[in-house]
């Protein structure tokens, strides 16, 4: 199996953010235990931000959390950029949230989209993402019949 560019890209920013200095708590058990693992008594409220989602970060990591999202969404787009042709990076992009969102069964681009954050519009605006696009909606296909 080739390399999956997109997917490289993705694993390593996700290893950025698991690695970041964070914790999620749905319960007063697992804040007081997630603040121990931040190196706060559960009393130091005044020290955290939360994030959304039952997460929370220490005030002093919002700056490195913003520099973090902004160099992911700089790398995002410099891999889009230097696909010159749509064949490499934005192919792969498109292959791999088509099959994440199960296109081949539903037909549906809307949740790949949304997960890419781009519009048909978007899209239909760039010779290179439309060509990257139309070749993975194909790709996409021809996997899963294969799998069938």
């Amino acid at each position: 199996m080739n390399k999956n560019l997109y997917r490289e890209l993705r694993d390593k920013q996700e290893n950025d953010v698991n690695s970041f200095p964070m914790m999620f708590a749905f319960s007063t058990q697992q804040f007081n235990e997630g603040m121990l693992k931040l190196g706060l008594t559960a009393q130091d409220t005044d020290k955290i931000y939360s994030i959304g989602g039952g997460g929370y970060i220490l005030k002093t990591d919002s700056l490195l959390l913003s520099n973090m999202m902004n160099n992911h969404s700089i790398e995002m787009q410099n891999n889009i950029d230097n696909d010159l042709t749509g064949d490499g990076f934005i192919f792969d992009m498109f292959l791999y949230e088509l099959c994440n969102h199960e296109y081949s069964y539903t037909g549906d681009i809307s949740d790949t989209l949304n997960c890419l954050d781009l519009t048909i519009n978007d899209i239909n605006n760039s010779k290179t993402l439309l060509h990257g696009f139309k070749r993975a909606r194909i790709e996409a296909c021809r996997e899963e019949e294969e799998e069938a």
